[in-house]
Formats: C-alpha cells, sequence, structure tokens
C-alpha cells in the first residue's frame, strides 16, 4: 500500500477522533482492569515501559471498534481494528480478548505499544505516526506494528504473535 495521510484537515479530523476515542478506551480500562501482576512488570521493564506500574489490563469478549463512521472507515481500510483484533493497548489501558488472555506474547506486545506512547509523548503523537503507518504500509506492515512484533519475539522467543 502506498498511500500517504497527509497533515490535511480531513487526517486532523480524524487523528482528533481516534484520540478521543483511545483516550476513552484507556479511561475505562484504568476503571475497570487489573494491575499487572509479577511477570507482566518484569516484561514491563525489559520492554522499556516507563511507569509499568501505571498499566492496567482488561480480558473483554470483543476488542471495541470506533463508532463514529469515518473513523471507523479508516479501520476497515487499514485493518489496523476488526472484529478479529485480539488486543489494543491504549496507553496504560491494555485490552486483552478473553480468548487470548492467558499469552504472554501478546501481553509483551501491546507493552511495546505502551512504551511506544510514552516514547513519543502520549496518545495523540503515537497515534499520528501510527495512523500514518498503516495507511502508508498497511497493517501489521509499519515499522511501529513490526517493533512490537520483534520485541515480543525477542522476549518471548516467538516469530509471530498475531
Amino acid at each position: 500500500m502506498s498511500k500517504t495521510l497527509h497533515p490535511s484537515a480531513e487526517f486532523e479530523e480524524l487523528l482528533q477522533l481516534a484520540s478521543v476515542w483511545v483516550e476513552e478506551q484507556e479511561r475505562i480500562v484504568l476503571r475497570d482492569g487489573i494491575p499487572l501482576n509479577n511477570s507482566q512488570l518484569h516484561h514491563a521493564c525489559l520492554v522499556g515501559v516507563a511507569h509499568p506500574e501505571r498499566v492496567r489490563v482488561l480480558n473483554i469478549a470483543q476488542i471495541p471498534i470506533p463508532e463514529h463512521p469515518a473513523l471507523r472507515a479508516l479501520c476497515d481500510s487499514t485493518k489496523a481494528i476488526t472484529p478479529r483484533t485480539i488486543a489494543l493497548s491504549a496507553r496504560y489501558g491494555i485490552l486483552i480478548r478473553t480468548d487470548h488472555w492467558c499469552e504472554r506474547e501478546l501481553v509483551v506486545h501491546e507493552l511495546a505499544h505502551t512504551s511506544q506512547y510514552e516514547r513519543m509523548g502520549g496518545v495523540r503523537p503515537f497515534l499520528q505516526q501510527y495512523m500514518q503507518e498503516c495507511v502508508t504500509f498497511g497493517y501489521p506492515h509499519g515499522p511501529m506494528e513490526q517493533e512490537a512484533i520483534a520485541i515480543a519475539a525477542k522476549i518471548c522467543g516467538s516469530n509471530d504473535i498475531r
């Protein structure tokens, strides 16, 4: 895929919608989720999460998909969030589908995204880069997604979690 989202009014609107949606998902997980266990805290440190004590995980039947039509269309076109999505990092809130709840590699992968949120300075800067990569390279081929896959493989000794 060779499309590019340019800094346009349309991209800014999508970025704002996505930021609000991710921040809402994070609030839900921080309210209803559970803290990382000792093993997960260790993995968060290995991944480079600066504040692992802030992370919560939530066991959920289905990963939510944004309801706003434009944001949903972006998710559909990039395949970044679909009904088959098994986990999602909303900065310090990690949602994991019930049927994948005990997968260590998946948690490490999502913790790598948490570290990226921190490194990039928050939800909006993370999403600006991540959304651009999803459009430009296609999910899961963007550099940020590939970094999370590589970190999980290195720490957990697997080749692919998805």
